[in-house]
């Protein structure tokens, strides 16, 4: 399919437009989950195990429940019968171990911050009070935290299961039909090529969402009603059903303005089900918001991965082979799409590259932990950072600038579509152009020319330039790809246009955005599709009473499937209308033309408005015979291949050698997203997932203490960075359209997120690596990059260039802690 834009009359498409949704937004004219208020409503709060794994011996439950306007206090043991387990929607393989995942644990706990117990009480406050009275007595049991320990089957995350190896999932480009034997090329590359062996450390992650997960039920209706502060209120819907025996058709699912979600809001919870069985066991709607810290610590986490990876090239620098090791972290449960995070990584580790061999291995392995699932990039940042990073350790060993090398092996524009290693088809791309035009904006080599000045010098700071070029498989996805990935649901989206006899527009999408602006967007697209006003197009979403089918937003694939689903729906609306324009203009429909929002016939003045041929269809009072009164259309549309936007991201930073302070100095990236709908909207879209990616990279990680507590269970210490700790970034955009979708869109919603962490990472190894650093463990702390450039320095004095790369294990809370705080301090 060739990528076009017809009937793009009003110039909508490709238009700066302010976000419709922004005024009611930033004005408190808007409604989240907490803000809803029932009669007779209850509020729960949560009693959350201390523990990151113990037996539970008893639960007393009598002072609470005797405190003032507690109306009930749930255990584990109480709904046991009817709570079943929380869903697994990917069990990436046939014999993965998954342990059941109660809503409210029975006899044992597995993480800290699981629920054991839940008060209902006429106020919030009352049932926070009241939690504090429920007594648990735990037996504490040992608990499997580190990563490789537990890989080993040091401690036993879940005893009864005899192992924490969940499942171990391979691809192999020799076994596949897709490329050669990793090991020939590796074992010939060691004789009379280049080997280079790498390990990194993808810390762990937590969404940290503007707005908490709250979620509010009401039973009293003829449906129950449930509100949450989701991204995915359809499958929230099914899978309510599906383990809570109510009948779909009883459950409605709405969720509202959503603030922020990243993956996050990705999930179906603990907490909805317990508060779906307060309301439904009690006749009463009942309300839960967590506080921040439970947030933090309960909510699901991402990334946590070690990362062993192997690449072959010749020695001129052609890459041969590509062997990569992972370890993925689950945390203590297997969540909704947790599994499936690193095996969609899989698909990406080769990049941009031209890999004539390649294998990926992952065992993913349970802790007691939070569990882990989707964030911002789900498994594509995890490998974009590990290969970008390993390019650059072999233009290190080549002695050449780390985008020659990139340049040598990546596919080159007139070479699309191309089959990668893995069997994707890329339809489009053009990495030269990207990449010079980012140099251009860089001023690249001035600034190359300013580290080697400081190099010399001996300047205490020093100047690191990094590099990251990048693809990523957006628009999740085909179904029948999903499908034999084992994955739980397909990858279509649906989208409905109304024709309202006024010749307004009415846009129903299954798509429910949390900050994406898809309401703004949606006009759009519709106001160019149908030529009619783009003030005159409303979006309606997020609703399944209204939105009645839908896959719902996650993945970049809003736009790519959702606005795909809306074009064909308005063109459906336009071929519905054709024959009534042409009754009524006493004409042949095979003589009328579309443009501008008017049908005309061929060779004469004669026109129709669609708005006056809604209105007529409305009145039906001279219709062709056999035709119905209505113009509206529904299309659900499943895509025929991922979408693959890449770009090129530049980064350069100052080191102060002396204290391991960092410095963003410039941030350059260029994305190819294909065709553009809304800059405006890009722009924002692009700007949060660069400081998401660059957070990753200086500030932000979970850590826990030896007992498995959350230690950074606050915003005091989980560490967000803020516009202080930011720069300004340069952005602009090269255009390749994709070729497999009717809008030529691409995706733009993780690109940031997934550039950004190797640029950042690359620019701050690159600034001290004449120390003989070849790594800093993320995040890249002032403690941490001192320690690094101090690794070797006996006597207090200067650090040797030359010295060997030092690898560091985790960093002690205290080490963490000290650096997170310097970190803060000096990157401005």
């Amino acid at each position: 399919m060739t990528a076009t834009q017809e009937r793009t009359s009003s110039g909508e498409v490709g238009r700066d437009r302010r976000r419709k949704e922004d005024q009611r937004l930033i004005t408190g004219r808007t409604r989240w989950t907490d803000n809803i208020q029932l009669p007779g409503m209850l509020h729960l709060a949560m009693v959350r195990s201390p523990f990151a794994h113990a037996r539970i011996t008893s639960i007393d439950t009598s002072e609470a429940k005797a405190a003032t306007n507690v109306v009930a206090v749930l255990t584990g043991e109480d709904v046991k019968d009817e709570q079943g387990s929380l869903p697994n929607a990917w069990p990436i393989t046939p014999d993965q171990k998954a342990p059941p995942h109660p809503s409210i644990a029975v006899d044992r706990v597995a993480f800290a911050g699981e629920i054991v117990a839940v008060v209902v009480a006429r106020s919030a406050a009352e049932a926070r009070d009241a939690a504090e009275l429920v007594d648990v007595d735990y037996e504490e049991l040992p608990a499997a935290l580190d990563l490789k320990d537990a890989a080993n089957d040091t401690t036993l995350a879940h005893p009864d299961l005899g192992t924490n190896k969940s499942a171990f999932w391979k691809f192999d480009s020799a076994e596949a039909g897709t490329g050669g034997n990793v090991d020939e090329a590796i074992e010939k590359a060691r004789g009379d090529g280049i080997v280079i062996e790498r390990e990194y450390r993808q810390q762990r992650l937590i969404p940290a969402f503007m707005e908490p997960r709250s979620v509010v039920v009401d039973p009293t209706g003829e449906q129950i009603t449930v509100w949450s502060a989701t991204q995915i209120p359809h499958i929230l819907r099914f899978l309510m059903a599906a383990v809570l025996g109510v009948s779909e058709a009883k459950i409605r699912v709405i969720a509202p303005d959503v603030g922020g979600g990243f993956g996050g809001k990705l999930q179906t919870t603990p907490e909805e089900w317990a508060t779906f069985m307060a309301a439904r066991r009690l006749g009463k709607p009942c309300k839960y918001t967590e506080t921040r810290s439970e947030s933090l610590m309960a909510g699901h986490h991402g990334r946590d991965q070690w990362q062993k990876l192997t690449l072959s090239a010749t020695k001129d620098g052609t890459v041969t082979g590509l062997k990569v090791e992972l370890l993925a972290d689950m945390g203590a449960y297997i969540s909704l799409v947790g599994g499936g995070v690193p095996v969609l990584g899989a698909f990406m580790f080769n990049a941009i590259y031209k890999f004539p061999a390649y294998q990926f291995n992952c065992q993913t392995v349970l802790t007691n932990k939070t569990w882990t699932d989707a964030y911002r990039g789900a498994g594509r940042p995890e490998a974009t950072f590990a290969i970008e990073r390993l390019m650059d350790e072999l233009a290190v060993e080549l002695g050449v600038d780390p985008l020659e090398v990139r340049e040598k092996n990546w596919i080159k524009h007139e070479e699309f579509p191309f089959i990668t290693v893995c069997g994707l088809e890329y339809d489009s791309g053009n990495y030269e152009a990207a990449t010079a035009k980012a140099k251009e904006m860089f001023g690249y080599d001035e600034l190359r020319a300013e580290q080697q000045r400081r190099r010399d010098s001996g300047d205490p700071v020093q100047l690191g330039i990094g590099v990251s070029t990048f693809t990523e498989m957006c628009g999740l996805a085909p179904s029948r790809v999903l499908g034999s990935l084992d994955y739980g649901a397909g990858g279509w989206e649906h989208a409905s246009v109304r024709m309202l006899p006024t010749g307004k527009v009415e846009v129903i999408t299954g798509a429910s955005a949390h900050g994406q602006g898809h309401e703004t967007a949606w006009s759009q697209i519709v106001a160019d599709r149908l030529g009619v006003a783009f003030e005159d197009v409303e979006v309606l979403h997020g609703d399944t009473q209204i939105a009645h089918k839908g896959l719902d937003t996650y993945g970049s694939r809003s736009l790519v499937v959702g606005g795909e689903a809306l074009v064909k729906a308005a063109d459906k609306v336009v071929e519905k209308a054709k024959p009534i324009a042409a009754h009524l203009l006493e004409a042949s429909a095979d003589d009328l033309e579309f443009s501008g929002g008017k049908f005309s016939v061929k060779g004469t003045d004669k026109g129709m408005a669609i708005g006056e041929v809604a209105l007529a269809t409305f009145a039906a009072h001279n219709l062709p015979d056999g035709v119905e009164p209505s113009l509206d259309s529904d299309a659900t549309y499943d895509p025929v291949n991922f979408s693959f936007p890449h770009g090129t991201h530049l980064c350069a930073v100052e080191i102060d050698t002396e204290t391991g302070g960092v410095k963003m100095r410039k941030y350059v990236c260029v994305d190819d997203i294909g065709n553009i709908v809304n800059p405006l909207i890009v722009s924002g879209q692009v700007h949060g997932g660069l400081v998401q990616g660059i957070a990753q990279a200086l500030f932000e990680e979970a850590v826990h203490d030896e007992a498995g507590t959350l230690v950074s269970a606050s915003f005091v210490d989980y560490l967000v960075p803020t516009a202080a700790d930011t720069i300004s970034f340069d952005t602009a955009h090269t255009t390749s359209p994709s070729l497999t979708n009717t809008l030529g869109t691409k995706g733009v919603g993780e690109a940031g997120t997934i550039a950004s962490t190797p640029a950042v990472v690359n620019a701050v190894v690159d600034a001290i690596r004449h120390f003989g650093v070849d790594d800093v463990q993320m995040p890249c702390t002032p403690a941490r990059i001192w320690k690094a450039i101090h690794a070797h320095d006996q006597g207090g004095g200067t650090p040797t260039p030359g010295d060997a790369a030092p690898h560091f294990d985790e960093q002690d809370v205290a080490d963490r802690t000290a650096g997170a705080d310097d970190t803060a301090g000096g990157a401005q």
